[in-house]
């Protein structure tokens, strides 16, 4: 049954990506004879034109990351497998991928900038900076989620095996092999295909090298607290941001999109050969209701899973980095769509690490790195690997996706913070960093452990809230060429309703701890930073609509 689960699904994306995907990239429509702007421009740090196989690996791997794994898991045990796999499947093929495709294709046909100059330039005004502090600040939330799940990776312990400081050394060879690899590719002008044969095996060998390094080398990683890893985890994020692209994000980037790969052929041969059988119910909801936590599907579905169904942090890669390194305009389907696609079935294997246990199962209630882990590793028993080394290397896999995305986001921020502020110097990107690091750090260290389950519903409300913008954005681009973009109109209102009710739900204890404070009651920091930036980004929403039915109304008046 399982297997017949999997095979549907990659039916649907495949025939998505011929039809729907072509129909999509027909309405601009490509041109390669078009220079894009990392050709136009490329500068060496930011604008650096790349193959395609090599920004494919790397705009996937910056896309997927953990939020295809840990919303999917998430969504799976609260409310059912079916409605999880059924939005994931939807979302993908008619608004995830809808809305990756037009923020690249409107980033570069505006000279690779972000979404936020293209808003400036066709929604004037105040549009511009409300859209910007609206993304600044759900970039944060997704550094302060994946940094503190990297966090929690790197302190795994299961029945008295330390598993976290083995990925954690690993993670660190990995990075040292990704800046090696962007030197050899770089300065020493290696082919991709000689640097692809060369650092591939140094990537699966430091899999294996991580777990086995002597203990005296594992000691310290293994005392350092949760706490702390999140202090070093934005530290690495500070010093990812402002390093050249080439020197990290891209060799990084390439070689975490073939360890996606290689985790989805791994997954796939779970499903489609291990025999496993479906143990979790289809549903798990009485009436609209979660039975595990009472939510309501209606909106907390469309939130809990961001990442593998639609996101707007797809977009800012799209338009922030992604659309400054694409060489050849028709690429930018294969890359945005196709890697949307790509998500999708990872979000689906994800379910599936949920759907293969029995409903005691004590994983259940373990977190969703582990239940992901534990099942990555029952599908690599299929090719006999020791359970301890399976598990490992299904953290570490984990841990990778998460790096992929923590140093393009703050980047991202960063890029967000200096186009607010002008600051464009390289003082200027130094102090963007330290901002865009510093929200993150106040929370991380404010909150409770295991903050990332705190900051998961507004992440997912702020990210999904973000595509609905950024929809709204490329419409009215589209409108602005002559088009009728009911394909990027329709999604952006179903996205602007479910996560506007989401972050209303999730702003009301807020609300109500201000009425509290006439009693000497104070709230918590977590329902402080969460509440209070979800009211904010309510209220920047809504002036951005209204900025936008403006803007039409004086264009539809202008072409009257």
């Amino acid at each position: 049954m399982i297997s017949i689960l999997v095979l549907i699904v990659m039916a649907i994306f495949l025939l998505a990506y011929i039809f729907y995907g072509r129909f999509l990239g027909k309405r601009i429509p490509l041109n390669d004879d078009f220079i894009t702007p990392a050709c136009s421009i490329n500068d060496g740090v930011d604008y650096v034109p790349a193959k395609p196989a090599l920004i494919l690996a790397q705009h996937f791997s910056a896309i997927a990351a953990a939020g295809p794994i840990v919303g999917p898991i998430i969504a799976c045990l609260w409310f059912g497998w079916l409605p999880a796999v059924l939005w994931v499947v939807v979302g993908a093929v008619f608004i995830g991928g809808a809305h990756d495709f037009f923020a690249l294709a409107a980033s570069m046909r505006h000279g690779g900038t972000s979404i936020g100059e293209v808003i400036k330039r066709y929604m004037p005004g105040r549009s511009y900076k409300f859209f910007l502090i609206f993304v600044w600040l759900a970039l944060e939330y997704v550094i302060i989620t994946f940094t503190d799940i990297t966090a929690h990776t790197f302190k795994t312990n299961i029945d008295g095996v330390a598993f976290g400081p083995g990925v954690a050394a690993s993670s660190v060879l990995y990075l040292i092999v990704a800046m090696i690899m962007g030197l050899a590719l770089y300065r020493g002008k290696l082919a991709l295909w000689k640097a692809t044969v060369l650092f591939l095996p140094f990537l699966l060998g430091i899999i294996w090298l991580g777990p086995h390094l002597p203990g005296q080398l594992l000691a310290p990683l293994s005392a350092l607290s949760v706490k702390q890893w999140d202090i070093l985890l934005l530290l690495y994020c500070l010093i990812a941001s402002i390093i050249p692209v080439w020197l990290l994000l891209q060799p990084r980037g390439y070689l975490g999109g073939w360890f996606l790969y290689l985790v989805i052929f791994i997954g796939l041969a779970g499903a489609l050969c291990g025999g496993f059988s479906i143990e979790y119910p289809a549903f798990n909801v009485s009436g609209l209701k979660s039975l595990m936590n009472g939510k309501n599907i209606f909106p907390v579905l469309f939130v809990t899973i961001a990442c593998g169904a639609c996101s707007g942090f797809h977009g800012i890669v799209s338009s922030g980095t992604t659309a400054k390194q694409v060489k050849k305009e028709r690429d930018c389907v294969p890359i945005t769509y196709g890697a949307m696609l790509l998500e999708g079935l990872v979000a689906v294997l994800a379910i599936i690490t949920v759907i293969i246990l029995p409903k005691n199962s004590p994983l259940l209630k373990a977190d969703p790195n582990l239940i992901y882990a534990g099942g990555i590793a029952k599908s690599l028993a299929l090719f006999n690997i020791p359970y301890q080394i399976a598990f490992t290397f299904a953290l570490l896999a984990f841990s990778t996706f998460v790096y992929d995305t923590l140093d393009v986001c703050t980047r991202l921020a960063r890029y967000i913070f200096q186009e607010l502020t002008g600051w464009h110097s390289k003082k200027g990107s130094l102090c963007a960093g330290v901002a865009s690091v510093l929200v993150p750090f106040i929370f991380l260290m404010a909150s409770k452990e295991k903050a990332y389950l705190a900051a998961w519903p507004a992440f997912g409300a702020s990210n999904q809230l973000l595509a609905s913008i950024i929809l709204l954005a490329v419409s009215v681009w589209l409108i602005h060429l002559g088009k009728r973009p009911w394909y990027t109109i329709l999604p952006m209102i179903f996205m602007f309703a479910v996560t506007s009710w989401s972050l209303v739900i999730l702003s009301i204890p807020f609300v109500k701890s201000l009425a509290g404070l006439t009693t000497g009651f104070f709230p918590s920091a977590d329902t402080v930073l969460l509440g209070g930036c979800g009211v904010l980004l309510l209220a920047l929403s809504l002036m951005l609509i209204v900025e936008t039915v403006r803007v039409l109304f004086f264009f539809r008046t202008k072409a009257a």
